[in-house]
């Protein structure tokens, strides 16, 4: 499974890419006007910090000037994948994009039918969002669940980018189903680290080490 980091911070990224825990990053305008910077110029520093692909989000809603805004954003740089939102003129923007040679992401995706429409579309990532399904009573690794099993049914090439993770269990689970990518915020992929045991573990070793007045250094 491939980890993307969904965040703007670049002091973040580069942790996290340092130890070799990033594949690819995703952004959208909320997280880069968290960051307080222009949206091309943090883009472009995060695109020549990490080898991966980069999504950046377009922001109009229209499929024409999501076409043009598209066009523009992959000239930052040969890694940047193309966000567009899962409506009928993002998968009119998907089409073009892709049909050029572009990735595209085509992200807001909350039902399976949405998802095939994408994969039709050539999109390179659908990005299904778990936590909000979750948020309103539905279970949203079920929808990670069913896209696996239709794009595995008819070969698409689509990968399944699962979106909105908020807890260590969605990691699991989405690894367990197949997904091929998750993207999540720093914080939660380093909470995938803890664990109580290894906590009381080590508290143990290192009292008996004291113990024996014995250091290494």
């Amino acid at each position: 499974m491939k980890f993307f980091v969904d965040t703007a911070d670049i002091a973040q990224i580069k942790e996290l890419n340092d130890l070799g825990m990033v594949d690819g990053v995703t952004t959208n305008p909320s997280l880069i006007m968290k960051s307080g910077r222009d949206i091309l110029e943090v883009t472009k520093e995060i695109c020549d910090l990490v080898e991966g692909p980069v999504s950046a989000e377009v922001t109009a809603t229209d499929a024409q000037t999501m076409i043009a805004e598209g066009r523009k954003l992959v000239k930052i740089a040969p890694n940047i994948t193309v966000k567009v939102p899962l409506t009928w003129d993002g998968l009119q923007a998907c089409k073009t994009l892709s049909g050029e040679g572009h990735k595209v992401n085509v992200t807001l995706c909350f039902s399976t039918n949405q998802a095939l429409l994408a994969a039709k579309a050539g999109a390179t990532f659908i990005s299904p969002f778990v936590g909000r399904l979750d948020d309103v009573n539905i279970d949203g690794l079920e929808l990670i669940e069913d896209i696996r099993t239709v794009y595995d049914n008819y070969g698409f090439e689509t990968e399944i980018l699962a979106a909105s993770i908020r807890t260590v269990n969605h990691i699991t689970q989405c690894a367990l189903i197949g997904a091929d990518v998750i993207t999540a915020p720093p914080a939660v992929i380093k909470s995938m680290a803890s664990h109580p045991l290894t906590d009381k573990g080590l508290a143990a070793f290192l009292a008996d080490i004291e113990k024996t007045g014995q250091k290494i250094l």
